[in-house]
């Protein structure tokens, strides 16, 4: 978890006051600091191809913003798409097709066939979908392709997000792979490379060193067999601290680790990882503002204007995200509150016992570390419209979406002609 410098009683993020930020662009606003994103780009990138070739391909799915993504192009990122609407959104940041790879799960015929026809690497999930993508990709066999192997090893920092274990749906089960990189051969695909997910949010190595191992096994199966692969992709998953005083995940150690055994063990010499809350959770704040204090005799709340609408992990994951006050940072706490939004549901609470100052109306609430799975998982539950999102960088700030209107909600919406009257 990031600190922050108070200067005279508020919060600076990307050399702005924080409260400066929610008077000019308002709240809830989601605030993104440029800087940082380069900075955790170029560390993660560092860490690995100091030691080998290293591709780092972004898993856009953490967060889709059109600025994020042109900023991390810039840099030199390729690309970790999930869904057609992924790899559109990429192209139209600037990304050329070379740089992406799409990974999707239980892929119908429609996305799998515009997938293939914008020409990026095909990640495949199943033997289904290896026998479909050979009949839709009308005889273009020379279609990049990898395959996304279950590696009987999970990670996550919940259960809903663990997707290495045996029985995942996601991937190609052990007992499977051989004879499905055989089946590609005879199909007349040329695979690239072999890659596993085991989930999002861990934060021990010994997991991404188990699913290593099964990697290198497979990886030199398949070179007796005939098959010669260019790449290993370790997928994501490095966690990242959400709570004061948590420790970093070393990730120049892991680098060293995992690449060493690749190197050692066998004749692979590129290395893919595809990290999404690495790169984003810590560039993003969530500002909200205070707009109701309520002492309920058992509990006291902070009620503010961002709900799970706005920012659903502490809801659907138990998710812990540190909270402060921006116009009363570094002043003494006073009693424990629940943080809670305006959805019409008891679980709509971003956090619980928090000791904080005294609260207010009108204080801004600083929700930390909030640019992963934050804006890119939020709705619009109860009819609210999405809000803005603003890019800071050495002092200034810009808007980079601007929120949604009520009407916007209903464009799509079809009343049927006999029903108006």
């Amino acid at each position: 978890m990031r600190d922050y410098e108070n200067r005279d009683g508020v919060m600076l993020f990307g050399g702005m006051k924080v409260t400066d930020i929610a008077d000019e662009f308002g709240t809830p606003v989601y605030v993104t600091d440029e800087k940082r994103l380069r900075e955790n780009y170029r560390n993660v990138h560092n860490a690995f191809s100091k030691h080998m070739e290293t591709k780092v391909h972004y898993a856009c799915k953490a967060n889709t913003n059109l600025t994020i993504l042109k900023i991390l192009e810039q840099e030199g990122s390729c690309i970790d798409a999930v869904s057609l609407g992924e790899v559109m959104t990429c192209l139209k940041a600037g990304f050329a097709p070379d740089r992406i790879i799409y990974t999707g799960n239980n892929v119908s015929n429609k996305e799998l066939s515009a997938v293939a026809g914008l020409g990026v690497m095909i990640n495949v999930d199943s033997v289904s979908e290896l026998e479909r993508l050979s009949k839709l990709s009308d005889g273009n066999k020379a279609l990049p392709i990898s395959f996304r192997i279950t590696p009987g090893v999970g990670s996550g920092h919940n259960a809903k997000v663990v997707t290495g274990s045996t029985g995942s749906k996601f991937g190609i089960p052990e007992k499977d792979v051989i004879k499905t990189y055989l089946r590609a051969k005879e199909l007349g695909f040329d695979p690239r490379g072999i890659h596993v997910h085991i989930g999002s949010g861990g934060r021990s190595s010994e997991p991404f060193m188990d699913a290593m191992e099964v990697l290198i096994r497979f990886t030199n199966e398949l070179k007796e067999k005939g098959i010669e692969l260019e790449f290993i992709d370790m997928g994501g998953g490095i966690g990242v601290p959400y709570r004061p005083n948590e420790p970093e995940m070393d990730v120049d150690e892991l680098a060293a680790d995992l690449t060493g055994m690749i190197l050692e063990e066998t004749d692979i010499k590129k290395i893919l990882l595809e990290p999404g809350r690495y790169i984003v959770c810590d560039t993003t704040v969530l500002l909200t503002r205070c707009v109701d204090v309520k002492d309920a005799g058992i509990k006291k709340y902070v009620g503010v204007d961002a709900g799970f609408n706005t920012l659903i992990r502490p809801a659907m994951y138990d998710s812990y995200h540190h909270i402060a006050l921006g116009n009363k940072f570094g002043k003494a706490c006073t009693a424990k509150y629940d943080v809670v939004g305006p959805i019409c549901e008891s679980g709509d609470c971003l956090a619980r016992d928090r000791v904080l100052p005294d609260p207010e109306e009108g204080d801004v609430v600083v929700i930390y570390d909030a640019g992963a799975y934050g804006f890119a998982m939020s709705s619009n539950y109860n009819s609210r419209p999405l809000c803005r999102e603003v890019l800071v960088n050495d002092g200034k700030a810009e808007l980079i979406r601007d929120s949604e209107k009520i009407e916007e909600q209903w464009i799509h919406q079809r009343i049927p002609e006999r029903l108006i009257g």
